[in-house]
């Protein structure tokens, strides 16, 4: 296998320079259009170039459609963050933004945020309240997003002191709340924007408050520079640049091996594992599992597949030990198979619980054929009909992004053999989620419009689903609950709580059980995995996983908190030996 280059779709350059006044009090500034040792001719910037797939495109971390390694590493480097993740998998208080973050009532539950006076973003606005407040209306109301369940709960968000004291109450107790208000965004410049939250962070950060700004976007060449952020109020980072440079498996190697990177982080198959390893012990590789599992999605809001008998036969069909093989390619996610609905195999709590033997552990032709013709198909020339019609299938995935390009080709391939049509679909990963998977339900089934992209409905997806975090009932909830207003009015068509297009009334009181900490979550999942499997709706099949593999020139570095990464610790990372 080799080292993939995820390329997504190209964007053109975009080159953002930030600028903004200091804090109060203000120290000396240096503008951020210029390098903060531009000044100087006799030194040259201290910086670390860091290998990764692709800079793609797209960079706002609560959307599916951007979910990437580059925007995960941005993320860190440039958003504040209420809580941050620990080496041991838990979460604590950043003090570089906050000062506290507390429960301060049960009736209503209610959670108290002060926010540090001098925390502001790179424009000088305050970090304040309406950041608060205007990621938890995207999260609530927004498609496609990444953890909506806990931000659903909140009931009322009260700004105090100058915006700097954020009290936010919630319908109902979540125990969870910790994992809220991660990479907060600047309000002020983005509430208003054109395209509003779909267009949010699409080819650059319009302000950061981190220890790194923006220099430079340069998606054609494949290049991010990131400079250190003279505006930023806490430790400044040791290095004055970083530059995340795109590269394919020869060009990292080589990269690598003379070194002009320092590291990289880059998906690998068996080949490309094989290929750093022989780089020697002047390398040192880590795993670093991200917080996504590929999955195969067999949406119940499809006409065809709301038959549950169609869904049971078409999973029999499915080959997904091949799958798997064909997409991991014998790299770090094949020893990452996805063998729950909600938990990830390098989480704490792993326990497998899929079905075995038999689908969807092992495929059961017989068993399909069966199903089929039980809903009413026969097999004519070797094709399912039904009424005088194929059963025909839309299988889409998010544009040229990898595994689910390879994913969706041996699917398609399968589900022909044994005699299903497949119309296969690629669109951007934005159209994809915020359109085509968001499409209004009603009575169960999605509603199609007469034009534009939303004519198309989607019976398969094969996508990344967000199941990491610390809180496995919020990740229960965002993957396979309701929105509230489904289970209101049934004869209203609303968009769909997931991607899936998954609500089940019979289901839903134990996920609300598991969210609000009635029912503790272990408790509550081995009720619901069995009845997840039983449905058929969602074939997980392993966890994404990058090789991170540290070169010489550089201290500092770690494989960082499970399923975050090692951007977390830039400020402290340093030019030297390791």
């Amino acid at each position: 296998m080799r080292l993939v280059n995820t390329a997504a779709p190209i964007l053109a350059c975009a080159t953002v320079l930030l600028a903004a006044c200091s804090n109060t009090p203000p120290p000396p500034v240096v503008s951020s259009s210029a390098s903060p040792v531009s000044s100087s001719t006799t030194k040259t910037p201290s910086q670390v170039v860091v290998g990764v797939d692709d800079v793609l495109g797209g960079y706002n971390p609560h959307n599916l459609a951007d979910a990437s390694q580059v925007t995960s590493a941005l993320s860190q480097l440039l958003l504040p963050s209420v809580f941050r993740p620990k080496d041991d998998g838990s979460v604590e208080l950043d003090k570089n933004l906050m000062k506290s973050a507390e429960v301060v009532s049960q009736q209503p539950f209610t959670v108290a945020y002060t926010i540090r006076p001098d925390a502001s973003w790179s424009d000088s606005a305050p970090i304040a309240a309406e950041d608060f407040a205007y990621l938890r209306e995207a999260m609530r109301d927004q498609p496609g997003v990444i953890g909506a369940a806990g931000y659903r709960l909140i009931s009322d968000i009260q700004s105090r002191e100058g915006g700097k004291r954020v009290e936010v109450s919630f319908s109902k107790p979540y125990p969870g709340w910790q994992t809220l208000f991660a990479n907060l965004l600047p309000a002020h410049l983005l509430k208003d924007a054109p395209n509003g939250w779909q267009g949010a962070l699409a080819t650059t950060f319009p302000a950061v408050a981190g220890p790194y700004s923006i220099k430079s976007i340069d998606t054609a060449r494949g290049e991010v520079i990131l400079e250190r952020n003279e505006r930023y109020w806490e430790k400044p980072s040791a290095l004055d640049r970083i530059v995340l440079r795109a590269a394919d498996e020869d060009g990292t190697l080589a990269a690598l091996r003379s070194g002009n990177d320092q590291f990289v982080m880059t998906r690998t198959g068996g080949t490309g594992l094989k290929r750093l390893g022989e780089l020697g012990s002047a390398v040192q590789l880590h795993t670093v599992a991200r917080p996504t599992v590929a999955q195969i999605l067999l949406r119940p809001v499809s006409q065809t597949l709301s038959d549950p008998r169609v869904r049971e036969g078409v999973t029999a069909l499915i080959d997904r030990g091949k799958l798997i093989t064909e997409a991991a390619e014998g790299g770090p996610s094949d020893k990452l198979r996805a063998d729950a609905q909600v938990r990830v195999p390098s989480g704490t709590g792993f326990q497998p619980t899929i079905p075995a033997p038999g689908p969807p552990s092992t495929a059961d032709p017989v068993k399909g054929e069966e199903l089929l013709k039980a809903a009413g198909y026969t097999k004519e020339a070797g094709t399912w009909r039904k009424n005088g019609k194929n059963l025909s299938l839309v299988v889409a995935s998010p544009a040229k992004q990898e595994p689910y390009a390879t994913i969706a080709k041996e699917l398609t391939a399968q589900l022909v053999a044994a005699g299903i049509e497949v119309n296969v679909i690629a669109p951007q990963p934005r159209e994809l989620f915020s359109t085509l998977l968001a499409m209004p339900v009603l009575n169960g089934i999605q509603q199609t419009t007469a034009e534009g992209a939303g004519n198309v409905g989607i019976d398969i997806a094969v996508i990344g689903q967000a199941t990491g975090g610390a809180d496995a009932a919020s990740v229960l909830a965002s993957a396979f609950g309701c929105r509230p207003d489904q289970l209101v009015d049934k004869t209203k068509a609303v968009v769909p709580g997931n991607p899936l297009g998954f609500c089940d009334p019979a289901l839903q009181p134990s996920i609300d059980a598991a969210l609000t900490g009635t029912t503790p979550a272990a408790d509550a999942l081995s009720t619901l995995e069995p009845e997840l499997w039983r449905r058929n709706v969602a074939i997980p099949l392993f966890q994404l996983a990058d090789t991170l593999a540290i070169g010489s020139g550089i201290s500092g570095v770690t494989a960082g908190p499970p399923m975050v990464g090692p951007f977390g610790s830039a400020v402290n990372w340093t030019r030297g030996p390791k």
